[in-house]
């Protein structure tokens, strides 16, 4: 093969290598994410893990004689969304971890969480990236 078929071969795959490349990396960036952190008290019992679907989800802290074991922190992104199910079934997987039978919501609310400065040196706007922040006390029923 002559020497310039060889390059512009080259180049042809490199090309293609590179757009390949760009592409995954920009549909993995659209994708939405859910992140949790569990945080165990210290001094409280720790019970086995209980299954996930076992786990409920509560906005307001029940009547019935409880004992906190902990707590559970998730982010989400918000443009794309992940689905409330999505969400939902993360903070259950993450009390089950810690033996919880239900997960109480304190807090859920979007805000910003990052920003980034767009534009040329003359004219730059400063955007913020905001996500959703939700906690919940990890709780087991006496």
């Amino acid at each position: 093969m002559p020497a310039h078929e060889v390059f512009w071969s080259n180049r042809l795959r490199l090309s293609l290598l590179a757009g390949g490349l760009t592409a995954t990396l920009l549909a993995l960036g659209g994708c939405a994410t859910v992140d949790a952190r569990t945080t165990a008290y210290v001094g409280v019992e720790h019970p086995a893990p209980t299954l996930a679907s076992e786990v409920a989800v509560l906005r307001t802290e029940p009547l019935r004689p409880h004992v906190r074991l902990g707590e559970v922190l998730i982010d989400a992104s918000v443009d794309p969304a992940p689905p409330i199910v999505q969400v939902e079934e993360k903070l259950r997987e993450e009390a089950a971890r810690l033996g919880g039978d239900a997960a109480v919501v304190v807090y859920d609310h979007i805000q910003p969480v990052g920003a980034y400065v767009n534009g040329p040196l003359w004219a730059r706007d400063v955007k913020t990236i905001e996500g959703r922040k939700l906690k919940a006390i990890v709780i087991k029923y006496r």
